[in-house]
């Protein structure tokens, strides 16, 4: 019988007519072509591209960066070392700072301070958690509000996804293409918690910690480690009737840094007040930095942490290609899941199954 035929249009029951209905559309507009994939520009291309500033292949180059394929890794490479030769030549800020200590806000307007004497300014992320919490570097962004539509500012959130170390160091990469793009100011922000302040630590030449007063013990819950790192310290919203909380804070923070050792640099922090909100202080934030970068240059300290901060990249990638080598190895993977049961069952210990799992891959051609 047919499929569409209804029992009701019998001629036992005239009178009554049911209709067939409307024909579905097909689900997919049949005048819809098909989208044709850009190809993959060459390195070549990608380094002429940045060499010149063209923001739209800068993008492009640090998609290829933060992509997990190997095809673009390749690629990714081969930019980075042809435009390593004209990086070097920007002041590299980390900034840093608790939850609502308006970091974005602040980076706004200091972005907007140093590019009226010209220049250009990238603006980086390190975010850590948004693997995990979807991040809110992209809502950061939209508070940026007059840096997102400067022609001289690039805003790059951070990669969604990954360890902190492969993050960082992706971080790291792109700081590169950008100064090849003639990007005079890099800003790094923190945006996760936990380590990654020690992760900007190691590719910048400044870190600044910015902090709020009138929220209680200004001092509690500051570890001591990024006080240790912060080369200045600025107490943010210090307008209004907030004006003599952030004096005090001010003072506490001073107090606080004579307990430090001294610096590798032989800097003493400073501490300044201002208000991102009002642009007040703002210039006067810009001048400690600048004062910074004469003292390092002078004592020889700058070029120094430069390279060390390149050999500590240098074994951090090996470190994070031995770690993804070692448990993207299928056998390894079937003999962790073994190995993880025997030790939870108490049959062998934690210590000789590690051992087992890792003469196992050492042995490996």
């Amino acid at each position: 019988m047919n499929q569409h035929h209804h029992i009701e249009n019998d001629d036992k029951y005239s009178g009554l007519t049911v209709n067939s209905g409307v024909t579905q559309p097909p689900s997919v507009n049949p005048y819809l072509k098909p989208r044709r994939r850009k190809p993959l520009p060459t390195s070549g291309e990608l380094v002429e591209g940045i060499l010149k500033g063209d923001v739209t292949i800068l993008s492009r180059a640090v998609t290829l960066v933060e992509s997990l394929s190997h095809e673009h890794q390749a690629i990714a490479q081969e930019v980075i070392e042809k435009c390593l030769p004209y990086s070097g030549n920007s002041r590299r800020i980390g900034i840093t700072g608790v939850p609502g200590a308006g970091k974005s806000t602040s980076i706004d307007v200091f972005g907007l301070h140093i590019l009226k004497d010209g220049g250009k300014l990238a603006v980086l992320a390190i975010d850590p958690s948004s693997e995990r919490t979807k991040g809110s570097i992209l809502g950061d962004k939209t508070r940026m509000e007059r840096l997102a539509v400067h022609p001289s500012a690039f805003i790059r959130p951070s990669p969604s996804a990954g360890s902190l170390g492969g993050v960082a160091r992706k971080t790291r990469e792109t700081i590169v293409l950008c100064e090849a793009a003639g990007y005079n100011n890099i800003f790094v922000e923190t945006v996760g918690v936990g380590q990654s302040e020690t992760a900007v630590h190691s590719m910048v030449d400044f870190f600044l910690l910015i902090q709020l007063a009138g929220t209680g013990d200004e001092l509690q819950g500051i570890k001591r480690g990024i006080m240790e790192m912060a080369d200045g310290i600025v107490i943010n919203k210090a307008d209004g009737d907030n004006v003599d909380r952030a004096r005090l804070a001010q003072a506490q923070f001073r107090s606080a840094l004579h307990l430090f050792p001294p610096t590798m640099s032989g800097w003493i922090p400073e501490v300044l007040c201002y208000s991102g909100y009002y642009d007040l202080g703002i210039a006067e934030v810009w001048e400690m930095i600048d004062r910074y970068f004469k003292f390092v240059k002078d004592n020889g300290y700058f070029e120094r942490k430069r390279q060390e901060q390149a050999r500590y990249w240098m074994y951090e990638t090996i470190n994070e290609q031995l770690r993804n080598h070692f448990y993207s190895n299928p056998e390894v993977e079937r003999l962790l899941i073994e190995k993880e049961n025997r030790v939870l069952s108490n049959v062998q210990s934690s210590f000789t199954a590690a051992r087992d799992v890792l003469d196992y891959y050492f042995t490996q051609k």
